[in-house]
C-alpha cells in the first residue's frame, strides 16, 4: 500500500495512526459533529475504533480512503477528509468530517478541495459524488463550493441523503 500525504496551505492530509484514536474518538462522541452522519448518534469507543479501523482498512485493500486531517500550524488532528466506496455504496464518494473546534474556518473546503483534485488527477476518478443529509447546510456549502450539484437522493441507514456530484473537469488544453 502506498503512502500516501497530500498537504494545503494550512493542512496535512495523511495515513491513520493509533495516536489518531483520542481525538477521533473526541470527534465521533460529539452530538453535534454526528447529528448527520450514519445513525445520527454518537459513537462509543469500540464504534469509533471500528470506524478508524474501517478507513484506514479502506486504503490497505482499495488504495484510497479518507485521509486524517491536522493542522500545519499545531500538529492537532483536525478530522477526516476523502473518499468512500465499499461494497453496496452508491458511488465513489468525497466526505468530510471536521472537529467542531475547527468549523468555520474553511478547512472543509480546502481539504476536500485537494481530495478532489486527487480523485481526478491521481486515481483517474470520472466522477465523484458527497452524500449528505439534507438538512446539513454547512456540508451542502462545501459540496457547493467544490462545484458539485444535487443528482438525486438515496437512502443511507436508513435515511434520506442527498447525491451531490461533479464530473472530471474537460481539459482545456488539449
Amino acid at each position: 500500500m502506498n503512502k500516501v500525504q497530500l498537504e494545503t496551505d494550512r493542512l496535512i492530509m495523511r495515513m491513520w495512526r493509533v495516536q489518531d484514536f483520542e481525538p477521533y474518538f473526541e470527534v465521533c462522541s460529539d452530538p453535534q459533529v454526528m447529528h448527520f452522519l450514519g445513525a445520527g448518534k454518537p459513537l462509543d469507543r469500540v464504534e469509533t475504533w471500528r470506524h478508524m479501523a474501517f478507513m484506514a482498512g479502506h486504503w490497505q485493500l482499495l488504495g484510497f480512503g479518507p485521509f486524517a486531517i491536522e493542522e500545519k500550524a499545531t500538529g492537532l488532528f483536525v478530522g477526516r477528509v476523502g473518499f468512500l466506496h465499499p461494497e453496496g455504496w452508491p458511488a465513489f464518494e468525497l466526505g468530510w468530517t471536521l472537529s467542531r473546534k475547527f468549523w468555520g474556518r474553511g478547512y472543509a473546503s480546502e481539504a476536500a478541495r485537494r481530495a478532489l483534485a486527487y480523485a481526478f488527477d491521481e486515481l483517474d476518478k470520472d466522477h465523484v459524488i458527497s452524500l449528505i443529509d439534507p438538512q446539513n447546510i454547512n456540508s451542502i456549502k462545501v459540496a457547493e463550493r467544490l462545484g458539485e450539484k444535487v443528482e438525486g437522493k438515496t437512502d443511507l441507514f436508513g435515511r434520506e441523503v442527498l447525491i451531490y456530484g461533479i464530473d472530471r473537469p474537460v481539459n482545456s488544453e488539449s
